[in-house]
């Protein structure tokens, strides 16, 4: 029997021994609210949400590209932007960026100057979001964006910092504070930002990796957005296309490659599944393993020119790279899926969200949405981790995304497959709303069993322990209580870059007073399995977990 059921079952005794029997349409309801719910935000917030990074102070930041005509929303106050290599218009005056706030469910435009089409990002310790690169004059640009209040909080743009030129490349951040920036169209190569560990600029070159240019497919360049992973011994695990390989990115030296993944058949842009390091977790011995779902076959690409849609793939691969010598272990998806995004939620399962079940990404490539999210659990019995959950009635293909937000709702908008905004005479018209998918904790039916926090010690030392507080209405057992920490993503592409949760280790858990525990834990063990930087953390009690808290990793050696 599934965990669904199992619930299921186990809500239907509790109503009968402590309410009334449950009539049949609440037992329906309670059937349907397991498979998760959907809630519209807004019906549009102007952009379609391309980009989209959750900041320490529960806003949002939503961008799409800058070169493709007016948006929906036109910049205040009279302002404008200015490109000579503009596609469309050599004078923009709409917004092409919003910062969304989830706690008052309002927006507000940012403005942003240079092209942020196919860009990547990642958060510094401060909070502070460095967004790297775009097309034409955003394609050396790096942009800032404090997580401040003020209603002159804008986007900070620097010409020309990046060395290389780039446009599809992926960024993750590092033990020692810096950003990563790997890869890009025809650019074999990483750098960091800033150029080094003591934060100054330097002239350095970009460093060669020659694993990207053997890893790309043809004229195709399945090796876009490469997945990129920190993992706890240091290296980077990269996986462009079939293959995969730990990078000492501190000597500039591959330490091992890995098996191929089995089929043979492409996950990166264009073919474009996804990527998830999975739960990493203190109390047992440290393993990391890399899950990799769906993508499209490696004609897909160039069928697409004769009319014709290829079927999805529906395979996952799991390696765990801990073990010298792991290899894949292959599971199927219940539907085929190109343009999925996975996020990991606040109970360790991993959520499955957008894309199509034909095509490959691109604009005009792809049909047949799949609109119903699936939740994979990694601990259960293999052949038996996929739920499928409701479906949205919308429709999120190429350049949508997703993100989870701090009470544990996931925020998912965009989709705009078409190279310009295109709202009227096609299937799938641009989409500019927002959407809440509510994961099936957070039904009514688990309120009794959901904590609250009550206190917490806002910085966490490595290796120190800290305390946290929290209340819980039906409290079961202490085996059933954990506390994880998750850095949020920056989201593109079907990639949730630096992306990773962390269970902390456990020293006990003590009654405080009636429904009020204690729990103390240390702090992470090293910056590799969690770099220093802000970090949502949640109490998760027999399953179901507390609403998120910010908390600041800190490194006092510094």
């Amino acid at each position: 029997m599934d965990r669904e059921n199992i619930i299921f079952l186990f809500l239907l005794v509790l109503t009968f021994f402590t309410l009334q029997p449950p009539t049949a349409s609440q037992m329906l309801v309670s059937r349907k609210r397991l498979q998760g719910e959907w809630r519209l935000l807004h019906k549009s917030i102007g952009i379609s949400a391309m980009h989209i990074q959750l900041l320490r102070n529960n806003k949002v930041v939503i961008f799409d590209r800058t070169d493709f005509g007016r948006s929906n929303l036109s910049l205040p106050g009279g302002r404008c932007r200015y490109d000579s290599h503009d596609l469309v218009l050599h004078k923009d005056c709409s917004a092409h960026s919003v910062l969304y706030d989830i706690g008052s469910n309002t927006f507000r435009t940012l403005m942003v100057h240079t092209d942020t089409w196919c860009s990547s990002g990642a958060v510094l310790p401060n909070g502070t979001l460095v967004q790297t690169g775009g097309f034409n004059d955003g394609d050396h640009i790096i942009r800032t964006l404090a997580p401040c209040t003020g209603k002159n909080c804008d986007w900070l743009e620097l010409p020309w910092t990046l060395i290389q030129r780039r446009w599809y490349s992926t960024d993750h951040i590092l033990p020692d504070a810096r950003i990563i920036v790997i890869g890009g169209r025809k650019q074999y190569n990483y750098e960091f930002y800033p150029k080094n560990s003591r934060g100054t600029s330097s002239s350095l070159s970009a460093f060669r990796l020659q694993f990207l240019r053997n890893t790309r497919d043809g004229k195709h360049e399945n090796n876009l957005y490469p997945f990129v992973f920190l993992l706890p011994d240091g290296n980077l695990f990269i996986f462009v296309n079939t293959r995969a390989i730990l990078l000492d990115y501190k000597k500039n030296q591959v330490v091992r490659e890995l098996p191929s993944i089995p089929g043979d058949e492409p996950r990166n842009y264009p073919s474009t599944g996804s990527a998830v390091l999975l739960p990493l977790d203190e109390n047992r011995p440290m393993e990391a393993e890399i899950l990799v779902c769906g993508g499209a076959p490696r004609r897909a690409f160039g069928l697409r020119a004769n009319g014709i849609y290829m079927i999805a793939l529906s395979s996952c691969g799991r390696i765990s790279v801990s073990d010298v010598h792991g290899r894949w272990k292959m599971e199927t998806m219940p539907t085929p899926r190109v343009m999925s995004d996975m996020l990991i939620l606040p109970n360790g399962d991993i959520l499955i969200i957008n894309g199509a079940s034909r095509g490959t990404a691109g604009y005009d490539n792809a049909c047949s949405p799949v609109t119903r999210p699936v939740i994979y659990q990694p601990n259960r019995r293999g052949h038996n981790r996929f739920s499928v959950m409701k479906a949205s009635s919308r429709p999120r293909l190429y350049h949508s995304s997703a993100i989870l937000m701090t009470d544990g709702r996931v925020l998912v908008g965009g989709s705009n497959p078409h190279g310009f905004y295109n709202f009227t005479g096609v299937e799938f018209p641009t989409d500019l709303s927002l959407e809440a998918f509510y994961p099936p904790f957070l039904a009514p039916e688990h309120k009794h069993l959901k904590p609250t926090v009550l206190s917490i010690d806002e910085i966490l030392i490595y290796k120190k322990t800290f305390s946290v507080t929290f209340t819980v209405f039906r409290f079961l057992r202490l085996e059933t209580v954990s506390v994880r920490i998750i850095a949020p993503s920056f989201t593109t592409h079907s990639f949730s870059m630096n992306q990773r949760m962390l269970v902390l280790k456990g020293v006990a858990i003590v009654a405080v007073s009636a429904n009020i525990y204690r729990f103390t834990a240390f702090g992470p063990s090293t910056k590799e399995i969690a770099p220093p930087g802000y970090y949502l953390l949640f109490v998760v009690h027999a399953g179901i977990p507390s609403s998120g808290m910010w908390v600041k990793i800190q490194d006092i050696s510094v």
